[in-house]
C-alpha cells in the first residue's frame, strides 16, 4: 500500500498537545482506569438555558441554511454591540468577522497575511497553537520567553529586541492559556509603545479569558488601551469559555476592515459559515443576560485558590497565583532528576507528566507543550470534590519521588 503524501506544511506542524493528554485520558477511563483529567481547556458549567432557548427556537423559525460566509448580521450587530459596551472599541459590521471557532479566526488570519519567511512573535509559555498555525500558514513563529520570575508575562524590551524587517504579528493572549497570567491596562500600554514604532507590525489580541479574572484584577484589551495601535490591531474573542459553549464553536473577531475582507476570503474557500444554529444561540448569548458571568468567577477563584493552595504543598512544586482563566502552571523543575515509584527517572516535564499519569492517573499536559519546559499545566475547570482528589494524587505523587 503507498504511502500517504504528506504535504511540507504539515510535517512542520506538532499535533495538539492538550488533544492528546485529553485523548489518553479517555482511553484510559474506557479501560476502566479511576482517571481524573485536568487535560481540557473548556469549563464544566453547562450553557445556559436561554442560550439553548433561542438555539431550539432559530431551528424552528428555519435558520437551517447557509449563512453569509463570515456571519450573520444579527450576530455582527451583537458582537459590536459587545465591543463597545464591555471594551469601549468601536467596530462596524464590516470590521467583525464571525468564524467556526476562535482558532479558524486566528487561522484565517494567518492564512490571509503571512508569506514565507514572515515572523510572528509568540510569547511563551504560549496557547500550543498559535506557533504551529504560523508554520502551518508558511510563517515563522519567534518565541519570546517570560519564566516564572516574571510572573510570565514579556517585557517592552523584549519585544523590542525580537521585531525585525520580517515582523509580521505579535500575538497577545491575556488572560493567558496556559498560565493565567493577565496583562494590566498599564502594562499593555508599555508594549503598545513599542508597536507604535514599528508600522509595519501587526497585533493579534486573543480576550478569549476576558471574563474569567480574579481579586478584582480589570481586564483591558490591547486595542482599547493603544489607540495608536487600534488600525493594526485583530481583537478577537468567542463565546466558548464565559458562556460555556466550547463545542458550538463560535470564534469572532474585530479589525481593519481589509483584514476582515481577506479573512473572509480565506474563510470562503475553507470551512465557509460557522453553523447557523450556533450563531443564533451566538446572539442570544451576547445580548442576552450576562449576571450569572462574574458568578461562575467567583467559582473558578474559589477553585484557583485550592489548586494553587495544594500544588504548592506538594514537593518540589512551585505555583503562582493566576489572574484569570482557569489553569495552574506550576514549576516542577525541582521534582525532576528523581526516581518515581514505577522505576522511571524523571528527565523532564514529558516524563513526570507521563509518570503521574500512571502512577496516580492523573492526566496533566507538559509544559514543554507551551514552549516552556519544566512546568506543567492543571485546568481547574471541574469540580472541587474532583479537584480534591487530584491534589491528594499529586502530592502523594511527589511525596513518592526518591
Amino acid at each position: 500500500m503507498p504511502s500517504v503524501p504528506i504535504s511540507e506544511a504539515l510535517k512542520r506542524v506538532q499535533p495538539s498537545a492538550t488533544l492528546a493528554v485529553t485523548n489518553k485520558a479517555r482511553e484510559m477511563r474506557a479501560a476502566g482506569h479511576d482517571v481524573i483529567g485536568l487535560g481540557a481547556g473548556e469549563p464544566d458549567f453547562d450553557t445556559p438555558d436561554n442560550i439553548k432557548d433561542a438555539a431550539i427556537e432559530a431551528i424552528r423559525r428555519g435558520e437551517t441554511k447557509y449563512t453569509n460566509t463570515d456571519g450573520i448580521i444579527e450576530l455582527k450587530r451583537a458582537i459590536a454591540q459587545k465591543f463597545r459596551r464591555e471594551n469601549d472599541l468601536e467596530y462596524g459590521n464590516e470590521q467583525i468577522s464571525v468564524s467556526p471557532g476562535g482558532k479558524a479566526v486566528i487561522w484565517n488570519a494567518f492564512l490571509a497575511t503571512l508569506n514565507p519567511g514572515d515572523e510572528a512573535i509568540v510569547p511563551a509559555p504560549y496557547w500550543v497553537s498559535y506557533p504551529e498555525m504560523a508554520r502551518l500558514a508558511g510563517g515563522k513563529p519567534v518565541i519570546v520567553s517570560a519564566g516564572i520570575e516574571a510572573g510570565f508575562k514579556i517585557k517592552p524590551e523584549q519585544l523590542e529586541k525580537a521585531i525585525t524587517k520580517k515582523t509580521r504579528w505579535v500575538v497577545i493572549n491575556s488572560p493567558s492559556n496556559p498560565t493565567g497570567a493577565a496583562y494590566t491596562r498599564d502594562e499593555l500600554k508599555a508594549l503598545g509603545d513599542v508597536l507604535a514604532k514599528a508600522p509595519h507590525v501587526w497585533v493579534m489580541t486573543d480576550d478569549m479569558y476576558e471574563h474569567i479574572v480574579y481579586d478584582n484584577f480589570t481586564f483591558a484589551s490591547l486595542a482599547a488601551a493603544c489607540p495608536d495601535i487600534y488600525e493594526r490591531t485583530l481583537t478577537i474573542n468567542g463565546v466558548s469559555k464565559a458562556y460555556s459553549m466550547t463545542g458550538w464553536r463560535i470564534g469572532y473577531a474585530g479589525g481593519p476592515a481589509d483584514l476582515i475582507k481577506a479573512m473572509g476570503k480565506a474563510l470562503s474557500q475553507t470551512t465557509s459559515n460557522a453553523a447557523s444554529i450556533s450563531q443564533w444561540a451566538a446572539v442570544e448569548a451576547l445580548t442576552g443576560p450576562q449576571d450569572f458571568i462574574p458568578e461562575r468567577a467567583a467559582i473558578f477563584q474559589e477553585r484557583r485558590d485550592l489548586v494553587v493552595n495544594g500544588l504548592n504543598d506538594a514537593d518540589g512544586l512551585a505555583c503562582l497565583k493566576p489572574e484569570g482563566a482557569f489553569y495552574a502552571f506550576p514549576d516542577c523543575s525541582s521534582a525532576l532528576g528523581k526516581k518515581a515509584p514505577n522505576g522511571d527517572v524523571l528527565e523532564d516535564d514529558i516524563e513526570f507528566c507521563a509518570a503521574l499519569l500512571d502512577i496516580e492517573k492523573v492526566a496533566a499536559v507538559p509544559g514543554a507543550a507551551f514552549g516552556a519546559p519544566g512546568h506543567f499545566r492543571v485546568s481547574y475547570a471541574t469540580s472541587t470534590e474532583v479537584l480534591t482528589e487530584a491534589l491528594a494524587r499529586i502530592k502523594r505523587f511527589c511525596a513518592a519521588l526518591k
